[in-house]
């Protein structure tokens, strides 16, 4: 079990990372979420030792590791460069921390041939990095990191420079490569969509700080203010500054959209609803789902999907539309709002209601 206790790392008097608690058990998937310096990075390095946390302490299977350096801990890294020994084969890249720790060349033969067949590796052992293709290469790095059989194994970011065939087929096999180690896996990464994919659990940090911390399917369907809800979202998420009054969520005293029950116990007044673009659609996705009239910005077509992007009273939203919508701009388009996955947010940006799951 890997701990954090209140620690933090401050450079030049500013905070890169705020005092954090965090606890993370063995034979656990954990996913870092947050935009480029919210602080992942530096939170790896003092996970790792390769930095000093300038308060607080950080404990490994109940020991203080505080100030233990990274090469006298059981850690092991790899990150979204390729760093492979480009003379070496394969098999030697992989075989290289056993040969460090002093392990017999049968215990190493073991080891590596069943790392490369767990990563997929087996027909490429006598290959050197440079005939093998990146996802290749990230593989024989990740090989080489399992054989050392580290107790704590941080992966900053590294499916990043890969193509997406490549990104796609390798987000698929990590959590089944992580499934079948008792390691403690750290990945960090800049996309919510990832995060979903890997499963496991999910803290999202902003500005050094951890917003939140659990199953990462429950911090995404249940964030615990609208900075962590915003962290969660891709593309952006939709958001609205109301009123409410009654029956109604209004804004700029315009009657707009109806309160859903889960919501109804909010007390009248302000408050920030949010909501996913998948929430918001061309066509009913409820009986009841309310009438919005919006004003189009561009769209954008991938294909199967579309991003249509609006301006409801003055407001910019995003609305992911099924199929190819090429709506021409300063159009005037009605869209529906599934309220039943609506998040209400209070002035503080604290979550004030439980939200119905999201799909």
């Amino acid at each position: 079990m890997l701990e954090l206790r209140n620690a933090a790392k401050m450079v030049g008097g500013e905070y890169h990372i705020h005092p954090t608690d965090l606890t993370l058990e063995r034979g656990t998937l954990n996913v870092l979420l947050g935009p480029t310096l919210s602080g992942k990075t530096s939170l790896m390095r003092l996970m790792a030792g390769l930095d000093r946390p300038t308060s607080g302490s950080i404990h490994f299977d109940g020991a203080d590791v505080t100030g233990v350096p990274v090469q006298k801990r059981n850690v092991a890294m790899v990150y979204q460069q390729f760093i492979n020994y480009p003379a070496f084969t394969v098999y030697e890249n992989i075989a290289s921390p056993l040969r460090i720790a002093g392990r017999d060349a049968k215990t190493i033969d073991v080891e590596v041939r069943k790392a490369a067949e767990l990563l997929k590796l087996t027909p490429y052992l006598e290959r050197t990095p440079l005939n093998l293709s990146g996802g290749q290469q990230q593989r024989t790095a990740l090989a080489r990191a399992l054989v050392k059989n580290a107790g704590l194994v941080l992966l900053d970011e590294p499916l990043a420079n890969l193509d997406y065939k490549l990104r796609e087929e390798l987000r698929q096999e990590l959590p089944r490569i992580f499934s079948q180690s008792g390691a403690i896996f750290v990945y960090a990464t800049t996309e919510p969509s990832e995060a979903l994919l890997l499963g496991g659990n999910t803290a999202t940090l902003n500005q050094g700080s951890v917003t939140q911390f659990g199953p990462t399917i429950s911090v995404y369907r249940r964030p615990a203010d609208l900075v962590t809800a915003k962290t969660f979202a891709d593309p952006p998420l939709n958001f609205i500054s109301v009123s409410k009054a009654g029956a109604s969520f209004q804004h700029d005293g315009l009657v707009g959209i109806p309160v859903p029950a889960h919501l109804a116990a909010i007390a009248d007044g302000p408050v920030t609803i949010a909501f996913h673009p998948h929430h918001l659609a061309l066509e009913p996705q409820t009986a009841d789902a309310p009438k919005l009239r919006a004003r189009t910005q561009i769209s954008e077509i991938t294909g199967s999907e579309s991003f249509v992007h609006l301006d409801y009273e003055g407001v910019r939203w995003v609305m992911l539309a099924h199929g190819i919508h090429d709506i021409e701009p300063d159009t005037d388009v009605d869209v529906f709002l599934d309220t039943r996955h609506l998040m209400a947010f209070g002035e503080s940006g604290r979550a004030i209601a439980a939200t119905r799951l999201a799909a």
